[in-house]
This record gives C-alpha cells, sequence and structure tokens, in this order.
C-alpha cells in the first residue's frame, strides 16, 4: 500500500493512530510522508512540534533510520499551486486571495477545497524524482471524521456539480484513480465503545458502496485483562464474594482491623463489579467489528498518554501485528 488514509470518529485517536502508522511504515530506512487535511496542527502536537507551515520537512526518525515528513495542507496554498499548475496564472491567484474570492469558491462548493486536499496529498503519492524513483514509499493521511470520509474521498461525485469537462474534471479523475487504486487503503481507528464501533461499521459500509478500498480496523486504547476469566464472569454475574477480598486483604497485613477490611473489600468488589461490566461491553463490541470483515489491530492504553515516547510504543506495535 502507498496511501494510508486514517479515519474514526472525534476523540477515539485518530491522529495519534496515523502518526503511529507514518512511523512504523518508515521504520528500516524507509520515507513516508504524513499529511493532515484539516488544519487542525494535530500532527505537531502528536510530535511536540511548533506549528508547521504549508511545506514538507522532516519531523521525526523511525526505527532503522527512515524518515518521517509532515504536511499540514492549507486549502488556499493548494488552490494557488492548481492555479499554477493547470493555469500557470499563480500571481492572478494571489490577488483573488487578497480580495477573498479563493475563500468565496471554496464555501460556495466545498466541494473544491475537498479535491484540492485530497489532489496534493494524491501528487505526493505519484510524485517521482529527477531520476524516475518514488519520491515517497508510502504517504499516510490525517483524513476527516467517519462521519465525512466518504464524501470526502469521493471526489468524481463531489465535483460532478462544478465541472463536467475540462481541467478540474480531469483533475479530480487523477485524483480519483489514486483514491480507488489497490495501491490505497482506507483505515478507520475505533474504540470498543458502542458509538465509535457503530460509526465504523457504517463507515466501511459506506465506502465498499462508493467503490474506495477498505483497509484495517485500528482497535485503540485497548485495556489489559486485570482478572482471569473465571473471576470477571463472577463478578458480572454478581457472584463476586468481597468477604474472600476482606480475608486476603488481612492476610497480606493491609488491612488490620476487620470493619476497616471490610469496608475496603466492598469497595474493591465495586470495582471489579464496574471492571467486569466494561469487559463484556468490550466483548461484545468485539464481536461487532467482526461483522466488517477487515484486518484488525490492537494498540495498547497509554498509561502516561500519547507522548512522542508513547508514539514508538505504538508503532512497534503495529509491526508486531503485520500491519505494516
Amino acid at each position: 500500500m502507498r496511501l494510508h488514509v486514517v479515519s474514526g470518529k472525534g476523540g477515539t485517536g485518530k491522529t495519534t493512530v496515523a502518526a503511529a502508522l507514518a512511523l512504523a511504515l518508515a521504520a528500516g530506512g524507509r520515507k513516508v510522508l504524513l499529511v493532515e487535511v484539516e488544519g487542525r496542527q494535530g500532527i505537531a502536537q502528536a510530535f511536540d512540534l511548533p506549528p508547521l507551515p504549508y511545506e514538507e520537512r522532516k519531523i521525526a526518525v523511525a526505527p532503522g533510520g527512515g524518515d518521517v515528513y509532515a504536511l499540514a495542507i492549507d486549502p488556499e496554498e493548494a488552490m494557488l499551486e492548481y492555479l499554477e499548475m493547470f493555469y500557470g496564472i499563480r500571481r492572478v491567484g494571489k490577488a483573488l486571495t487578497r480580495i477573498g474570492v479563493v475563500d468565496f469558491a471554496t464555501t460556495i462548493a466545498p466541494g473544491l477545497r475537498d479535491v484540492l486536499v485530497t489532489g496534493k496529498t494524491s501528487e505526493a503519492v505519484r510524485r517521482r524524482d529527477k531520476l524516475g524513483r518514488r519520491v515517497y514509499d508510502a504517504v499516510v493521511m490525517d483524513a476527516p471524521p467517519t462521519g465525512r470520509i466518504s464524501r470526502f474521498l469521493n471526489v468524481t461525485q463531489e465535483v460532478a456539480g462544478l465541472a463536467r469537462v475540462g481541467p478540474i474534471k480531469n483533475h479530480a479523475d487523477l485524483v480519483r484513480g489514486v483514491l480507488a487504486s489497490p495501491e490505497t487503503a482506507v483505515h478507520f481507528v475505533t474504540l470498543l465503545e458502542e458509538m465509535p464501533v457503530q460509526e465504523t461499521l457504517d463507515g466501511v459500509a459506506e465506502l465498499r458502496e462508493t467503490g474506495l478500498p477498505v483497509g484495517g480496523v485500528f482497535v485503540n486504547m485497548v485495556r489489559p485483562a486485570l482478572l482471569p476469566a473465571r473471576a470477571l464472569k463472577a463478578a458480572a454475574e454478581g457472584r463476586f464474594d468481597a468477604a474472600e477480598i476482606a480475608l486476603g486483604l488481612k492476610a497480606a497485613g493491609l488491612a488490620d482491623a476487620s470493619a476497616g477490611a471490610s469496608a475496603i473489600a466492598e469497595a474493591l468488589a465495586e470495582e471489579v463489579a464496574e471492571h467486569a461490566l466494561r469487559a463484556e461491553l468490550e466483548k461484545r463490541e468485539r464481536a461487532e467489528l467482526e461483522e466488517a470483515g477487515t484486518p484488525r489491530y490492537d494498540l495498547p492504553l497509554l498509561p502516561d498518554g500519547a507522548d512522542l515516547a508513547g508514539l514508538y510504543e505504538l508503532a512497534d506495535a503495529l509491526r508486531a501485528q503485520g500491519a505494516v
């Protein structure tokens, strides 16, 4: 795969997973471009960097010496590049920008904005150096949320109302060719919760209807199993005995008085019951995800948060599971 599009419901860690995927793909000496399309500077935050300009720049070294580059796409600058590429009128485009025409055009025709953004990403996928070699081994796009990913990527339909012939139409067809290519994969990030899982299933179905390639599902923030299955089952069924916990506390010297041990045991029993219910919910959601028929990869919940060290930990997890 040369283009990896990463989507997901808000709050699932979409940008974090996209950043980790870029690091995993770059491992071993490869060169990967990580693209942001929503203007949130999420990549800069993930790598603890100042806001990124509209240019491709190196932001990280992957395990084994690979390089990760980043690009925060600005639709206005992308339109100026488009005017230069197809019409040779970048200077006129800058004048239009000053009087607000560019912003006006992308406001009344939001499909054009998506074509410009996806077009810039597609150009990076196709780009070659003077020797004919690919500039980037892979491109990772931190894409819009699941709710609008199909419309965002379905550029041919979006531009149909703007132009049926001419450079814009030709450009949209070229972009569509890259996005629908067998070398492209659209991945989804989810949590083991009802709403993110349902949005993931809906997103997978919509992509398949529009003929766009579905990749894998990244299950983020997976909590480790803290108790054996037998104990979890008993807790979920209300059969977990707090008295046993009290005996264990006293035997371990953690509670001297019987009353104290009993109170602590009751509180711990409530925690166990909540954990058991959570484990049951996650088990059901995993079963729901099986309906998508896509590869699944688990990413652990990072106890210290998704800092730079955490990104490398997630990248290692992806590589260990064969996601790249």
